[in-house]
């Protein structure tokens, strides 16, 4: 598969005819045949949209649209999506599981529902769809169907959004709220939010406030919203999927540094620091275990004035925690308003000192501002680390083309809402600000905002490759250990027959049901690495 190509999922110029709209509007939650005349040329450009891109300005975008072809059907794209088009392709590691399958009752995934939706969509168009989903429709449960519906609802109504019929759109969209809660199942709960979105991004642009949108949980953005969140025990006790990539992560920096007599952690954004009582752990038993001589650990965490309280709090448990196991251990909090302000003198860097910098879900937040991520890789690199792990969200919501962004954000929220459905079902509560606070934020800005308001930007394995061999940044391959260690996490938990694990070169990807959620990556620089211009990449 080609990296960062960006795949269109609803026909380009097609025309319903009378028959068609009699199709469609016979089903129950669509209304009446004046909301679905015509699909206009959506002008997608499924080869070339964002390849070597991490940011495409509109202006580009516009370029393109003139020169765009429809030489690849979206209805052999959605085929292909049916048949694994878009699921994990790498080296799987094998996961121990019951015998006892978890088949929610014969329920479909929400993964399934989302592409039998989508199957829908175009058979709306097109008869004679050959689809690997087919002939599960005439065997699903009345849930099941009423939520394929739902969906294609919000496909439609989509589709009226980026063709700028917004009467219709609403109309829809009143559809949607119809049969959309926040409370119901996982389809309902994600159509629930994604149509909220929608009607935000239509008020926009018809210039009206977006009192739908906002009376869900106020106008909180997404840094205060994260902050309400309780992570430490959402990372802990109901995620498996953040265990992995804290404790895998850990294992990489552990096996490079365990060695050495001073140790000197940066953390570009430590939260509640969970991460870091695994490294004190791990480094106290091999002490004990090798008697090798060790000092000291020490830990600088990155932060603004907004976090300068919150690293502080972690500063203390981490000194307290470090001295209870009777570990020389160092904390400092660098504060700064702007990444470019950062100074090697901040950090007070001892020449003896082994370097680990640790990325967690912090490097996509800087797509929009390629300054200041070129200026941050150039700094990592200057500091001589030994190791640098990165931990990033695998989906692309960056591309410039919205019903492209909008099916990319549902299949990704979409493998969400399913995991919390069966990892948090003790904890009602944790799932519910979850989904409310992160994937609300998240779900809003990606679908309503445009330009310099769409911060979320997440971008693939692939682009990320691209994009660190501008600083001669080289994959270190994660150890057969690390590979037990996310393997043995997973197979504590109920759910583990739902986890997928794979190697995507040196990348471990984590999925759900096989839909690629994020990965984790460990690199180290080149000591001669060609010069940035010999290997020219745009953000």
């Amino acid at each position: 598969m080609e990296p960062a190509q960006e795949i269109s999922w609803f026909s380009t110029g097609i025309v319903l005819n009378q028959e068609d709209e009699q199709d469609i509007t016979s089903k129950k939650l669509l209304p009446s045949d004046s909301d679905f005349d015509t699909v206009d040329d959506w002008d997608f450009d499924v080869e070339n949209e964002t390849k070597n891109h991490l940011y495409v300005t509109p202006e580009s975008l516009i370029h393109n649209k003139k020169s765009r072809t429809s030489s690849i059907s979206s209805l052999n794209i959605l085929k292909d999506f049916g048949n694994g088009f878009r699921k994990l392709k790498g080296q799987k590691i094998t996961i121990q599981t019951s015998e006892i399958e978890c088949a929610n009752n014969g329920k479909l995934s929400t993964d399934s529902i989302l592409r039998l939706g989508g199957q829908n969509f175009i058979q709306s168009f097109e008869s004679s769809v050959d689809h690997p989903f087919v002939s599960s429709l005439l065997s699903i449960s009345e849930e099941d169907s009423r939520s394929v519906e739902l969906v294609e609802c919000l496909l439609f109504c989509a589709e009226k959004v980026w063709q700028k019929q917004y009467d219709r759109a609403i109309n829809l969209l009143n559809e949607c709220d119809k049969f959309s809660s926040k409370t119901g199942n996982p389809v309902q709960r994600l159509v629930y939010y994604f149509s909220r979105a929608l009607r935000e991004r239509v008020d926009k642009e018809i210039g009206k406030n977006s009192t739908k949108g906002l009376e869900i949980y106020g106008m909180q953005d997404l840094e205060n919203a994260l902050r309400s969140i309780n992570q430490c025990t959402i990372a802990v006790q109901d995620m498996p999927l953040c265990q992995v990539i804290k404790f895998v992560g850990i294992q990489a920096i552990v096996e490079n540094v365990r060695n050495s007599k001073k140790i000197h952690i940066i953390d570009l954004e430590i939260k509640m620091g969970v991460q870091w009582t695994i490294l004190i752990q791990a480094l106290v038993t091999h002490q004990q275990e090798s008697q090798s001589p060790f000092e000291y650990l020490k830990i600088t965490a990155i932060g603004n004035t907004q976090s300068r309280t919150k690293l502080e709090e972690t500063g203390k448990r981490l000194m307290s925690f470090a001295e209870s196991l009777n570990l020389l251990f160092y904390f400092k909090s660098v504060i700064i308003e702007d990444i470019m302000d950062l100074k090697k003198n901040d950090l007070d860097i001892d020449p003896e000192e082994t370097i680990a910098v640790y990325a967690q879900h912090f490097l996509a937040n800087m797509i929009m501002q390629q300054e200041k991520l070129d200026f941050l890789m150039g700094f990592i690199k200057g500091i001589n680390q030994r190791i640098m792990v990165i931990a990033e969200v695998e989906a692309n919501h960056n591309s410039p083309v919205f019903v492209n962004r909008f099916i990319e954000a549902l299949f990704y929220h979409g493998a969400f809402f399913d995991l919390f459905e069966d990892c948090m079902k003790n904890n009602e509560s944790n799932r519910t600000t979850m989904e409310s606070e992160f994937m609300w934020q998240g779900i809003r800005n990606i679908v309503a905002a445009e330009g310099e308001e769409r911060t979320i930007r997440h971008v693939t394995i692939e682009l990320w490759r691209e994009y660190f061999k501008r600083f001669g940044m080289e994959e270190m391959k994660l150890s057969n250990s690390s590979s037990y260690q996310a393997k043995m996490l997973l197979e504590k938990f109920s759910t583990r027959n739902s986890f997928t694990l794979e190697m995507n070169g040196n990348f471990l990807v984590i999925g759900w049901k096989e839909t690629p959620l994020n990965t984790l990556s460990a690199w180290k620089f080149r000591k001669r690495s060609i010069s940035h211009g010999a290997c020219f990449f745009t953000l």
